[in-house]
């Protein structure tokens, strides 16, 4: 591990406070993604979470976060469409008693995967234990969207179909511990057809390899328990395609500038593949250091552009990897702590005794153990945390 005593600090009480701000009141410059809300209060919760700074949110703010997400809970009639899950916003639940205009919205209440799969986990984060949702309907919701070539679209009607839905479905499925009709076979040939020439996945079938989408195809064939059917001689290529997009930070494809957000797109694939600990920590921590606001907190896209949500939990989660200080471990599979993993995994050993099951759970791979232990190892030597800041206490 490379000494960081002459290091620029990573702000974490600032980073904090500025997660916690979204949380209470939205910047108008934010008004366009009103309809994709619960994707925000994710970042805002989980980016709390891997600062080990969710005790700044206040039991009732914490208790509103949780009746808010289950207001976008959508269940299904009997003789309605599966169109089981979470939506975005509340646009379509409007404050009136007039059952007219009540059954007309009906129509246009869906489940969205991407919504759904956010959703789920800021409860877990939060510590819900979940017993309000019919996993069943939304499990039935996912497997309505899936396409008979494999991959999945965002909702029931009016969506694109691609490999950022694949992901979204495999976490949910993964979460709720329940893959239903879900067609994992399909799945698993979508995945592998949109593999490219140069070992990198695309979005869809024949477009460009792809950081982001690298990330979402092997994170849903780990979660989904088929990563080990990939050949050995195919890994090490997604690896080298993979370490050939550091720069300093990292780039989504070849010949773009690097981005924040790829210290964890690329960072957490390479983790799936046990290759993380070939890149280089320091220059990776250099860039994205570069893009922190030291005056009001958070990370941007790139040196001296504007912080915000995205950029700044998927920052924190690159520079979990590498055993930051202060910053708690993450799965790179399902984007979260280790400590709301852990609640999941609880949940799961609940729900198996409840059905008779003992399924064992999915392996953690050995780099990501590594990062774990690097993790501990760091916090029992840090003396500068985020919890004992005296700069926290005001919200």
């Amino acid at each position: 591990m490379e000494d960081r005593t002459d290091t620029e600090p990573v702000l974490l009480s600032k980073h904090a406070k500025n997660l916690l701000r979204f949380l209470n009141l939205l910047p108008a410059r934010m008004a366009s993604h009103d309809n994709t809300r619960s994707t925000i209060v994710f970042f805002a919760v989980c980016g709390l979470d891997v600062l080990n700074s969710l005790h700044l949110v206040p039991p009732q703010l914490r208790q509103d976060i949780i009746d808010w997400i289950y207001g976008g809970l959508v269940v299904p009639r009997d003789n309605e469409k599966n169109c089981g899950g979470f939506m975005g916003c509340r646009a379509m639940v409007p404050k009136t008693e007039d059952a007219e205009i009540l059954e007309c919205m009906r129509n246009y209440q869906w489940g969205h995967l991407a919504m759904t799969y956010t959703s789920l986990a800021v409860l877990v984060t939060l510590g819900d234990d979940l017993s309000r949702l019919d996993r069943k309907s939304i499990v039935d919701g996912v497997a309505a969207v899936q396409k008979p070539e494999g991959s999945f679209s965002a909702c029931i009607d009016g969506s694109e179909d691609d490999m950022r839905f694949v992901y979204c479905a495999a976490t949910i499925c993964y979460m709720l511990d329940y893959w239903g009709d879900v067609n994992k076979e399909t799945m698993f040939q979508f995945i592998t057809r949109s593999l490219r020439y140069d070992y990198g996945f695309s979005q869809e079938l024949e477009g460009e390899a792809h950081g982001g989408t690298t990330f979402c195809a092997l994170a849903a064939l780990h979660l989904s328990g088929q990563l080990h059917r990939l050949d050995a001689t195919t890994v090490e290529r997604m690896k080298r395609w993979l370490i050939f997009r550091q720069m300093d930070g990292f780039q989504g494809r070849p010949n773009k500038p690097v981005d924040t957000c790829y210290s964890f797109w690329i960072g957490a694939s390479l983790c799936i593949l046990n290759g993380f600990e070939l890149t280089d920590y320091a220059r990776n921590r250099e860039f994205i250091l570069s893009t922190q606001d030291k005056l009001i907190g958070g990370f941007a896209k790139w040196p001296q552009a504007t912080p915000d949500p995205f950029h700044t939990y998927l920052g924190l989660c690159g520079l979990a990897f590498t055993g930051e200080p202060g910053l708690s471990p993450v799965n790179p599979s399902l984007n979260m702590s280790m400590a709301a993993y852990a609640h999941l995994q609880h949940l799961h050993e609940q729900w198996r005794s409840a059905d008779g099951r003992g399924d064992e759970d999915i392996s953690v791979s050995s780099a990501f153990k590594q990062q774990l232990h690097l993790s501990k190892g760091v916090e029992a030597t840090s003396t500068t945390t985020t919890s004992n800041s005296p700069l926290i206490s005001a919200q």
